[in-house]
């Protein structure tokens, strides 16, 4: 299949080609239109992603063209379902509502108003370079003036600290924020960092930002990282969104959690102990000490994977000892 087939663009948009037609000389409409990109599977620790992408369709739910749909990717030549097996329902002797993934690029408003893009669905398992090609024709079609692009990972940090936010850009005058990485790291390739990489080649802005999820809770819903990367996305993209419902949510899960730690002490150790490392790398940074907080001793790694089993088995519900104000296992699944 050709690269112009992965992706069915919407002919007429006129909301849209209303702004495409004020393009100016460096070939980018002079209202600015911005564009969310969210791909599911791989950056999600804690599903703060797709909870924050959830959250901005969630906002956008009322009138005749709420969400609509400006575009589709051909998801049967990006997505491997036996890697990734969709949902479907077993109703006593039949199989219904085939869960389907969906790959789309949304039109959303803003608490403003204001109109963006938003590009959501699982992360292509293949044809990488084919699915950002076409990316760019979405892009080059609607005259999109910036990508932003959220995602998180698991981190050996503890959840009673700030949120750390890696920043990053294909263009160094996009950043609002200081990177906490120094020299260059090897990872593994995600799309979403390919698309950046290409989409600076093309001459299109694209900047993104990863938060940092405490690794015993990346299995669970962490409204608290949706919060944190959407206040990033309104300063990038020049929007403006509701985060009240959003913030009461991960105030709620807060609370819950520390509930379950005040009474499981053994993992309430394990979190004070990341605590000391965290508090302790800190001092090192401000102070251009080693990074490595040689005195600052932690949990080895079998000690921490049985706290953490044992915290995740709580939280999800399997504890016999729950009461039932503690975290429920997975009410919230990022709207997928």
């Amino acid at each position: 299949m050709a690269d112009h087939r992965l992706v069915h663009i919407v002919d007429v948009v006129p909301e849209l080609d209303s702004r495409v037609e004020h393009v100016g000389p460096a070939g980018h409409s002079s209202e600015g239109l911005t564009m969310v990109v969210v791909l599911d599977g791989f950056l999600d620790a804690g599903s703060a992603a797709a909870r924050a992408a959830q959250h901005l369709v969630d906002l956008d739910d009322t009138g005749p063209s709420a969400g609509r749909v400006v575009a589709t990717f051909e998801v049967d030549e990006l997505h491997d379902c036996r890697a990734r097996r969709p949902a479907v329902s077993f109703v006593v002797d039949r199989y219904t509502d085939y869960d389907a993934p969906r790959l789309v690029v949304r039109l959303l408003h803003d608490t403003g108003g204001t109109p963006y893009l938003l590009l959501r669905g699982p992360e292509p398992d293949v044809r990488w370079e084919g699915f950002v090609r076409a990316v760019r024709r979405v892009v080059e079609r609607f005259g999109v003036t910036r990508v932003v692009s959220m995602g998180s990972v698991p981190m050996a940090v503890p959840h009673t600290r700030p949120i750390a936010i890696t920043h990053h850009a294909n263009d160094p005058e996009l950043l609002i924020g200081a990177s906490p990485w120094r020299g260059e790291l090897r990872v593994p390739a995600s799309v979403q960092a390919l698309l950046e990489i290409r989409l600076g080649e093309w001459g299109h802005p694209a900047q993104g930002f990863v938060a940092h999820i405490p690794h015993y809770l990346a299995q669970l819903p962490y409204p608290q990282a949706a919060v944190a990367l959407l206040e990033q996305v309104e300063r990038a993209g020049r929007l403006t969104v509701d985060l009240s419902g959003l913030r009461a949510e991960a105030e709620d899960r807060e609370a819950e959690i520390s509930r379950y730690l005040v009474e499981h002490e053994e993992v309430a150790d394990v979190v004070a102990a990341l605590e000391r490392q965290y508090d302790a790398f800190e001092r090192a940074e401000e102070s251009g000490a080693s990074l490595l907080a040689p005195d600052e001793p932690l949990p080895t790694g079998e000690q921490l994977g049985e706290q953490f089993e044992q915290f995740l088995a709580g939280l999800d519900g399997d504890d016999p000892g729950r009461g039932s104000g503690d975290v429920p296992g997975d009410e919230t699944d990022g709207g997928r």
